[in-house]
């Protein structure tokens, strides 16, 4: 049985991380197991930087944005070298197993210290939602809701300005935050890497939205499409839109976790604490129709996320 347990965040930060962090250190201090905090991520466990917890550790985290063990981007952890001084590291304080809280980077440092013999759970925490088979990632509710806040927002002072808005979002690699958020603010129109980009056509549905005595729209596309202040330079040439870009940027990874990013986040840490009690490890914790499962990490990297099409779909007959 597994006797001693580290927990570490790593990569992007993303709200609802220290519930999880919170859930692994109660459920293993449950257990009788000693448990460990790893201060900035793959960095910190190759440094030593450990915090042993006890039950006051983690006393009013689960509320709190952001991480409070920290992250840092540590690409030098691809060093066999460097994994097997993180591994003489854990050994000194007698950590056997590892819980990474992150997103594909972070799974891969956990499934090759898997290969080398240390046991290592992922737990998906980003807020692009980018995890394959997952249904959602930790901080993406509440990343979701934040840009929604924001559009609601931008939409007042559009209608009031008969502007044309564009507003850039994350989520370079899947699209659900764009979709989603553009659903639920009721944008115009939904710009994702899924769905491509024809400036031509943006202009020509804005142009027939103008002519329909609609003073007003809303153009939300996620990151890394286009230069977005260029695009609302050219729209405004084009259609006579008064027109104005946006970039939300990392505010929509920063602020209080939604309760849903915190029950998943507690729900997912315990789940993690128990596959490591089985002694299993290569694994990722996965949300599949709302039921906490485990799943191979190899066959999860195997794959890129995108956005449902059924969603895009369905956002296309909104407009």
């Amino acid at each position: 049985m597994v006797k001693c347990i580290g927990v570490l965040t790593s990569g992007g930060d993303a709200p609802g991380m220290n519930g999880a962090v919170r859930a692994v250190a109660r459920t293993c201090l449950n257990k009788g197991i000693k448990v460990y905090g790893v201060r900035l991520g793959f960095q910190g466990l190759f440094n030593g930087d450990f915090i042993e917890f006890d039950r006051t550790s983690t006393r009013n985290k689960i509320n709190l944005g952001g991480t409070f063990l920290k992250s840092a981007r540590f690409p030098e952890f691809k060093d066999p070298e460097v994994r097997k001084q993180a591994i003489e590291q854990m050994k000194k304080v007698g950590m056997e197993a590892l819980v990474v809280i992150g997103g594909d980077g972070s799974y891969n440092g956990a499934l090759k210290l898997t290969e080398m013999g240390v046991n290592c759970i992922g737990i998906p925490g980003t807020i692009d939602n980018d995890i394959p088979h997952t249904d959602h990632t930790i901080g993406f509710d509440t990343a979701l809701n934040t840009i929604v806040d924001a559009l609601d927002r931008l939409r007042d002072t559009s209608s009031s300005h008969q502007r044309c808005t564009i507003l850039e979002v994350m989520g370079r690699y899947c699209g659900d935050l764009a979709i989603n958020a553009g659903i639920a603010a009721g944008a115009e129109i939904i710009i994702t890497s899924e769905s491509g980009f024809d400036e031509a056509e943006v202009i020509e549905r804005l142009k027939a939205s103008k002519a329909s005595d609609k003073t007003h729209a809303i153009v939300v596309i996620t990151e890394h499409i286009t230069d977005v202040n260029q695009l609302a330079k050219n729209i405004e040439v084009a259609t006579g839109f008064e027109t104005r870009a946006n970039v939300l940027g990392h505010m929509q990874r920063g602020g209080r976790p939604s309760a849903r990013d915190r029950v998943l986040g507690s729900r997912m840490g315990i789940y993690a604490v128990e596959l490591l009690e089985a002694g299993k490890g290569g694994l990722c914790v996965s949300e599949v129709s709302g039921k906490i499962t485990g799943l191979d990490i190899t066959e999860v990297l195997s794959e890129k996320r995108v956005a449902d099409n059924g969603i895009y779909e369905d956002a296309m007959k909104l407009r």
